[in-house]
């Protein structure tokens, strides 16, 4: 396990603790969340002149010795697997992955193997692991859900990317079937989603105190017959918020088993068609995009109106 000794400068003496280790962790490269530092502080691995018994928010002095002893991250026993992947783009911090429709992202109770983690394992010699059971994984699309994924090979752009999604930065575009012809060319979803009061697998929206805020801006590119082609861009990123958004509106996605009750299609009819993000280490912002699925194709131009 690895030490780290901090000195305090003359303009860092009053600073807090935690945001001081913090800068340290970001100038390093270590990967540290503040949130981990944190924890870190109230579990002692954090000492002040030999002293373990400090908050977060002390306030350092010039003299003081500050030693920083990280615990060693617990293995993941994942298993890596030869599964194909399509990569977009590639440099030493991130991947962009084109995910197929049908893979699951990392695997949880019942479901280890075969996943988009087990392949990453495979594929690249070094992934963030800021959660060693979810090596690389910044943000996640459902399993039925096909296209742009981001993956973070380190743990500094881990973090940046993380707190891209958490400010709402990212540009993320998606396209979708849904059913019913829309009225609106375009329009905005404003409800609050929060679990399913019974069907605990199930998100809903939800106007009770556990709720999330919740938002969703679309735009009608085509009308279908009796469906319609839509461009999806959620501002916020609550679990299943387009599908639930969609059927709350009275316009479920075709293909969705779970809040649609339909099978007009062959599968879910959800596609992550672009992502664009401000890149960790250039500081530009990047674009990544993936051309609709021929199932989209195939639909749309049976169903010209």
């Amino acid at each position: 396990m690895r030490e780290y000794a901090l000195k305090i400068s003359d303009d860092q003496e009053g600073a807090r603790l935690d945001l001081l280790v913090c800068a340290f962790s970001k100038k390093h490269n270590l990967g540290f969340s503040r949130t981990s530092i944190q924890n870190m502080i109230l579990k002692g691995r954090i000492t002040v002149n030999g002293s373990g018994a400090i908050k977060p928010h002390y306030k350092v002095r010039k003299t003081d010795k500050i030693k920083v002893a990280p615990e060693d991250k617990v293995k993941s026993s994942i298993r890596a697997e030869e599964i194909p992947l399509e990569i977009v783009y590639e440099d030493d911090d991130l991947a962009i992955i084109n995910k197929p429709v049908g893979l699951v992202v990392h695997p949880a109770p019942g479901n280890y193997e075969h996943t988009l983690v087990n392949a990453l394992l495979a594929r690249f010699k070094k992934l963030s692991d800021i959660n060693p059971q979810r090596p690389g994984i910044v943000h996640r699309l459902d399993k039925d859900t096909s296209g742009i994924l981001v993956i973070a090979k380190n743990n500094s752009a881990h973090l940046k990317l993380s707190a891209q999604f958490a400010d709402h930065t990212i540009k993320r575009k998606y396209a979708a079937i849904v059913k019913g012809r829309m009225e609106f060319d375009e329009n905005v979803i404003e409800a609050p989603i929060a679990r399913h009061a019974f069907k605990r697998e199930s998100m809903a929206v939800n106007f009770s105190d556990k709720a999330r805020y919740a938002k969703t801006y679309y735009r009608t590119l085509k009308r279908l017959g009796d469906c319609s082609l839509l461009q999806l861009e959620p501002f916020t990123g609550r679990t299943h918020q387009l599908r639930v958004h969609l059927a709350f509106i009275g316009h479920p996605i075709l293909g969705d088993k779970k809040y649609g009750k339909n099978d007009e299609f062959s599968r879910l009819a959800l596609h992550a068609q672009s992502l664009g993000f401000i890149h960790p280490s250039t500081g530009k912002f990047v674009e990544f995009t993936s051309s609709l699925p021929q199932e989209f194709l195939r639909f749309t131009a049976k169903n010209k109106t």
